[in-house]
């Protein structure tokens, strides 16, 4: 099965979604289930993760209510807020539905030591016992902290989004890639090729200035530890659904038909439990 292990959905709303600014202007708009559904059939893939956008419970509900109407929704990745109290009340509820795999609380505008505080720690804490995942959205400056956070937490499974966010338009490297490896030697760590095209200079990006990233992701994580997401329609900011994914098709293109199939899907059903 080939899966899209990242992309998104919304009503777009100018208030709440105040992030998407006047740069921006082609996703400011609705994405929903039948404007993606087309695309993925173009190009030969069988279903999705939805990932959480907006940061409440009626993002999480609003994603699991369009994986209901929609079959080609494999997985949902939902918002709880980990630092509440009554977390474990939350996560239970969310778990008894089969499609909610896991939850993302995005730490990208916090404080590099927000993700070491103590309530959110207790809230990750919770997460394995209703075997959800958890997507860790930062960016490259905040690893680091992202190294204690995992460090603490051996056999919970990990996905990092959007390989971290490098900054590929600079063409900094060096220090994301020491610790992109020090990351992938937790073996419960994995890593999204996802949004690396948007990370890049939006109007002039090309795939030789993707490509030292794809080798260090992949020398560090190895092959059944990376996954393919679009980050649709955010991917849009630079480029079609086809161009950030023959970035990485380009990439894998000499790989065996059994690896291929990894990166394209079987790492993303067995990360987020898409067996049943």
């Amino acid at each position: 099965m080939t899966i899209d292990s990242h992309q998104h959905f919304w009503k777009y709303s100018p208030v709440r979604d105040s992030w998407i600014d006047e740069t921006m202007r082609v996703i400011r708009k609705d994405f929903y289930p039948q404007d993606l559904k087309p695309i993925l059939d173009t190009n030969g893939i069988d279903g999705c993760i939805a990932v959480q956008a907006d940061q409440s419970e009626e993002e999480t509900e609003f994603l699991l209510t369009l994986a209901k109407e929609n079959s080609f929704i494999k997985g949902v990745v939902g918002w709880v807020d980990l630092c509440d109290a009554n977390v474990e009340e939350r996560l239970a509820y969310y778990a008894q539905n089969i499609v909610f795999k896991g939850v993302r609380y995005v730490l990208q505008g916090e404080e590099d030591e927000f993700m070491l505080r103590k309530d959110f720690l207790h809230g990750i804490s919770k997460l394995r016992q209703y075997n959800l995942t958890y997507d860790i959205l930062v960016f490259e400056n905040q690893l680091e902290s992202v190294l204690k956070l995992v460090a603490q937490f051996p056999r919970q499974t990990f996905v990092i989004d959007h390989i971290a966010k490098p900054k590929i338009k600079e063409r900094e490297i060096e220090v994301w890639s020491e610790q992109m490896t020090a990351l992938a030697k937790f073996p419960n760590v994995y890593c999204k090729i996802s949004g690396m095209i948007t990370e890049a200079n939006w109007k002039k990006w090309n795939y030789l200035d993707i490509k030292p990233y794809l080798e260090v992701v992949f020398s560090a994580f190895g092959i059944k530890r990376v996954l393919y997401g679009s980050d649709w329609p955010v991917c849009l900011l630079a480029g079609s659904y086809e161009a950030q994914r023959n970035v990485l098709e380009t990439f894998i293109s000499k790989f065996s038909i059994e690896d291929k199939a990894l990166v394209m899907g079987g790492n993303a059903v067995e990360f987020y439990n898409l067996k049943e």
